[in-house]
Parts: structure tokens; sequence; C-alpha cells
């Protein structure tokens, strides 16, 4: 696919599901710098870290719940392309809130498809996940021709409700808009590896302060074990290229636009051990002890069903502070001990991705964003440095 760099970009109106989110940002961000007339950010919170930043881009903020067919649907007026990306599950307790997971990644799923039917939205790109066929079976240079993986087989309901959304997604292409006939909803989906790059808030947080308390010692599967990441700037830049690959207006070409219906993995292309790549020199750049005791995967399966046992007995408070995240759960476990990679060749062929940052670069920004963010917690204010001059203004 040869196309300009802002095709179906310049002058046109976006709508970006969890755009107050890592990845949602970013993108948001990048459609305003191409030139997108109007991008607007659908997220449950009224805030976060990227809030100011995407203010002064210009981003318009709708604060709303997926799961309200009302509060999708006043934002998809007059949108041309909806990136959904709000989703929930992915990782620590809310793995465990199977129901809210449900209520989200599916029910929120097919309000995103009414409100596109409903609005004559053409096109959608809807962000998935590798589960949707992985489940804990190794896979070596896997392609879209894998089937998905059986719905009754996951251990976790992210992976589950993910894959019932991306099938609903991908069977609504083509669908006529409600409005006019001569409209139609074309849909892809992208499914990305594991994402990393600074100000990730999903794994890397939570990793790390278990590694700042000491209680990340242990890897987990044989070294030679390998796994997928995508740096965030390369996956932003998938997902606008996936917008690209569903306009069905460009000059000379006719037929379904080339993703339209399709489904693409998304990744660095360098497979890797999880511990090797990123969390050993995460911890080790911040002086914490890296992990060096082996658990084979098969004992690291065991302790976190027990974890999610007892997470489950806990269930009705787990939204509570006083519980901590679990350790770890068997979806993560299969995730960095078992084996599975594969090709974005289908993306590069049909889309044109190629990602745009290395490994090594995005691995090197990454650790550059922890040490200054540790930096900045230890040089900030202390209880003392607050109350000493507080008890001199009353001493004097």
């Amino acid at each position: 696919m040869h196309l300009s760099e802002n095709e179906g970009i310049e002058g046109v109106r976006f709508a970006v599901t969890g755009g107050q989110g890592f990845v949602g940002a970013a993108l948001c961000l990048e459609l305003i710098r191409r030139g997108a007339l109007e991008v607007r950010s659908l997220d449950l919170r009224a805030s976060s870290s990227w809030s100011q930043q995407l203010l002064d881009a210009g981003v318009r903020f709708f604060q709303g719940d997926v799961r309200k067919k009302e509060d999708v649907e006043k934002v998809f007026r007059n949108v041309d392309c909806v990136f959904h990306l709000a989703s929930y599950g992915m990782s620590g307790k809310e793995m465990v809130q199977a129901g809210r997971t449900d209520e989200i990644n599916i029910n929120g799923t097919c309000n995103v498809l009414d409100a596109c039917h409903e609005h004559g939205v053409r096109r959608l790109v809807y962000v998935s996940t590798y589960n949707v066929v992985f489940g804990g079976k190794p896979i070596v240079n896997g392609s879209e021709t894998l089937p998905y993986f059986p719905i009754e087989d996951h251990v976790d309901a992210y992976g589950r409700s993910k894959s019932i959304a991306e099938q609903l997604v991908l069977k609504s292409n083509g669908r006529q808009a409600k409005s006019n006939k001569g409209t139609r909803l074309y849909t892809c989906a992208i499914r990305p590896a594991a994402i990393y790059g600074p100000g990730e808030e999903r794994h890397l947080p939570r990793i790390l302060s278990l590694g700042k308390l000491g209680l990340a010692s242990f890897r987990i599967g044989a070294p030679n074990v390998k796994t997928d990441w995508v740096y965030a700037d390369n996956l932003v830049l998938a997902l606008i290229l996936a917008s690209m690959g569903l306009l069905d207006d460009i000059p000379g070409r006719k037929g379904t636009p080339v993703a339209a219906g399709q489904a693409y993995f998304i990744c660095d292309g360098a497979p890797i051990n999880s511990f090797d790549f990123i969390i050993s020199p995460l911890f080790r750049s911040l002086g914490y002890a890296v992990p060096r005791v082996t658990l084979d995967t098969s004992v690291a399966l065991a302790i976190s069903r027990i974890i999610l046992f007892m997470s489950t007995l806990l269930y009705p408070w787990l939204d509570s502070k006083w519980i901590p995240q679990p350790l770890i759960l068997p979806a993560e476990v299969y995730k960095v001990g078992v084996t599975h990679y594969f090709s974005y060749l289908k993306a590069k062929e049909e889309l044109g991705y190629v990602p745009v940052t290395s490994p090594q670069e995005g691995l090197a920004a990454t650790i550059s964003y922890w040490q200054e963010r540790k930096r900045r917690e230890l040089d900030g204010p202390t209880i003392m440095s607050v109350a000493l001059p507080c008890f001199t203004r009353v001493w004097h």
C-alpha cells in the first residue's frame, strides 16, 4: 500500500476510545500532528498524566463509559474514523474481575459497533491482542492464518472477551450505515504484542513495584523462551496505517479496501526472552535485585493458580486499595514462560508497516524514563522538608 503520509487524516474527524491512556494519548497526538480536523477522546477518566498535553494539542475530551450507548453515540456524531482502544482486564486485579471485563470488552464493543452503524462511521480500527490465538501453547513465527484459540479454554476473561469482541468487529465489516445505504463501515483488527515505552501504565509499574519490594526475585521458564514486544510509537504507526488501509475512496483503486475485515499482528520483529530484554535491564538500571532464581513454567503455573483462587475469594473487595495486586496469574505465566511470537509480514505487505523504533532505542527510552521518574520521587519533597519550614515559622 503506497499512500501519502497523511492520507485519510488531513481534514478528517476522528474518535479514540481510551484516548487518555498510554497508547490512546500517543495516537491522538499523532493524528493532530498529521493534520486531523478534530480528534475526540472518549475515556472513563476525567484526566490522566497526558491530559494537559492533549488539551494543548487541541484534543476534545469526552468523559464517558463505553458500556453506556448514549456516551458512545454523542462522541461518534459526524466522525469518519474510530479507533477502539478502551479495554479492561489486562493486568493485575483487573484480570480476576470477569464480569466487568466482559461488560467493557464485549458489551462496550457492541455499543461502539452500533454507534458506528447509527452515525455512518466509515472506518473502525480495533485494538485486539495476541491472546485471541495464544492460550499457553508454543507458537513460533505465527501468522494470521492461525485459528482463534478455543473460547472455553482461555485462562482469563481478558483473552476470551477480546477474542469475542474482535470477531464481532470483523464480522461487522461492510455493514451499511443506518441512514445512508451508500455508506459502509469497514473494519480491521490490530493485534499488538506486549507494549512498552515511557509512561506504559499496565504492566511495568506493577512489575517494578514488586522489584522495589524485593518480591520479583525469580524468572519464569527456560532461558530460550522467546516472546514479542512492541514499542508504543511502532504500534501507533500501525494503527494509522490500518486506518489508511480502510479507505474506500482512493483514486485509481477499486473494490474492497485492502485492510477491510482483516487482522494484523504487530510487533518490533525481534522475539526475545522477556526477562533478558526488559525486566532485568530495568531492574539493574534502577538498582533493584535482578531475578536470578528460575521457576519451571509448570511450577509457576501451579503457584499462579493458587493466587488466582485466593484472589477469587476476595472478589467483592478487589477494588479496595488494601487488597494488594496478585503476584502473578496464569495468563501472565504463559505470557513470559511460553514461547510465542508472530510475523508482521502481512502488515508489511498490505499496510506498509515497518517498525520505526528499534528495540534498543525503545528500551533505552523506557529505562531513561524510569530512571528520571525514580530520581524525581527520591528528590521530591519529604515529610521533613515540608514540616521543618512550618515549625521554623511557628517558633520565629
